[in-house]
């Protein structure tokens, strides 16, 4: 099994620390004047979401989580919560609503998502970088009313609430940037 060192950490690196996996965020390294160097950390627990701070000293190492991260299509949404398939082998995974969280909102079914896997099961879901949805309901926009800054809340298909221009209609298809949930333009 592959260790990491102190000096290794850094952030994206997934490790195990108190027998569960963890993804590293942040990893500042720190060298005194006197006593030994140390690695401030700050760490997502990846069954919870939580995230904490460590600090390493030197000398201390750890074990390389057992996550896999891949390539999955959102099927549907059933009781359990969402239902993912790996396209290559037709393998489903059930992802629960907790795993889910505010992804959901930007995902339709037949998107490719990103999975990331711990030892069978889903721990998070990432939907596509941007995508391209139908607007479901929206306010008429009024010609020469840019006293709000030129925007108005547009519900998508999925349930999404975006801020959109006040040319958008219902109907029109908006891209979204879903790592903002900002409008970047028609489709």
């Amino acid at each position: 099994m592959q260790r990491y060192a102190r000096s290794d950490l850094k952030p994206g690196l997934r490790l195990m620390l108190d027998g569960a996996p963890h993804e590293v965020l942040e990893a500042e390294s720190t060298k005194p004047g006197k006593g030994q160097a140390f690695t401030r950390l700050r760490l997502r627990h990846l069954l919870t979401g939580r995230v904490n701070d460590k600090t390493v000293k030197s000398g201390e190492s750890f074990e390389a989580a057992d996550v896999q991260e891949r390539s999955l299509q959102y099927l549907y949404r059933d009781a359990d919560g969402g239902v993912f398939m790996a396209p290559d082998t037709f393998e489903q995974y059930t992802a629960p609503a907790a795993v889910l969280a505010d992804a959901e909102q930007w995902m339709q079914p037949q998107d490719m998502c990103k999975a990331l896997l711990h030892n069978g099961s889903l721990v998070r879901v990432a939907p596509p970088q941007f995508v391209e949805l139908p607007v479901a309901e929206t306010d008429p926009g009024v010609r020469g009313d840019t006293a709000t800054g030129g925007g108005k809340p547009a519900t998508l298909s999925t349930g999404a609430v975006v801020r959109v221009p006040l040319f958008i209609n219902v109907g029109e298809v908006v891209k979204v940037d879903t790592r903002t949930g900002e409008y970047i333009g028609r489709a």
